[in-house]
């Protein structure tokens, strides 16, 4: 049996996961919360980060009953995300790995997403719909990569909703998305928004002084969209706005009328955790992938159809 263990820090989640043989053994994780009104900066995510990242790690081991004899490979988040968090992680990661004398593996964070989402939902091969604070695409699998048919032409849809909870101070815990979310159950009246999709792509700027329905209504099209391209039948949400229950009713409703399937994963494996990266780097491995130290570097800019996805037929 092979086991990873993953550490996710991108943003202001941090996560360390262990998984074996397609079972998560363990996934603690901590949020950096900030005040109503308020983002959170790169430079005091990445100390939140350091402060409590040996303390997860502890609580990873502990929880999945392991010892660092017991872990076949170190993986972590190269990127895309924020750089300050995003250095601070793979710093620990390639000392873990060193210390403890286990190959590294840098995964992509968004194919940690996928991976994590086919895994949870026993999807096939489905259409994703990846939507979170700082990506917005629709991707699907063809030819040993994941393909991107549409994306954000400027903000990701998490980080519209946001900055729209920053204008009018809805606090920040447990998240925006959420206290947003939970606010509009209790709307009754619809307003009509800006609705900007282009081709393939949306287009999210323009529409933050309004928001939720309209925004949610953009993406289900441009998935539906990339479904008929495909020919599938099967949809999966991942990122941390795919918690969204409204999002998630509006995709049914579009895949009950085409006959397809949806899937999706709750707040555990949506929102970014660290046994997402070692589901990735679980893959990976498996492919005979590994990253040499001196190749272990990160970056913020790091796109899901870069990855060659050598562990899919």
């Amino acid at each position: 049996m092979t086991v990873v263990i993953g550490f996710e820090g991108s943003a202001n989640k941090i996560g360390i996961g262990i998984i074996r043989d397609g079972e998560v053994l363990s996934n603690p994780r901590r949020t950096y919360i900030t005040p109503p009104g308020q983002g959170f900066m790169p430079s005091d995510t990445a100390r939140h980060h350091r402060a409590v990242i040996l303390t997860v790690l502890k609580e990873a081991l502990e929880q999945a009953g392991l010892k660092p004899a017991d872990i076949d490979c170190v993986a972590y988040t190269k990127g895309p995300g924020m750089g300050a968090p995003l250095v601070m992680v793979a710093l620990v990661a390639r000392t873990v790995s060193q210390l403890w004398g286990k190959p590294l593996l840098g995964v992509n964070h968004c194919i940690g997403h996928i991976e994590m989402g086919r895994l949870i939902t026993k999807a096939n091969n489905p259409t994703v719909l990846y939507v979170s604070g700082g990506n917005t695409q629709v991707i699907a699998y063809s030819e040993r990569r994941y393909r991107i048919f549409g994306e954000t032409i400027d903000i990701a849809v998490g980080n519209c909703l946001d900055r729209f909870a920053r204008v009018i101070k809805i606090s920040n815990d447990p998240s925006p998305g959420y206290n947003i979310e939970q606010m509009a159950k209790k709307g009754s009246q619809y307003v009509e928004l800006p609705y900007t999709v282009k081709g393939m792509d949306v287009s999210f700027s323009g529409i933050l002084s309004y928001i939720e329905e309209t925004v949610f209504s953009m993406l289900v099209e441009i998935t539906e969209r990339a479904m008929a391209h495909c020919g599938s039948q099967e949809v999966l949400i991942v990122g941390g706005v795919g918690c969204n229950l409204r999002l998630q009713e509006m995709m049914g409703v579009m895949c009950k009328e085409r006959g397809a399937k949806l899937f999706a994963t709750d707040e555990r494996f949506c929102i970014d955790n660290g046994a997402m990266i070692a589901q990735a780097g679980w893959e990976m491995f498996r492919s005979g992938q590994v990253t040499e130290l001196e190749d272990s570097w990160i970056t913020q800019r790091y796109r899901t159809d870069e990855v060659e996805v050598t562990w899919r037929d």
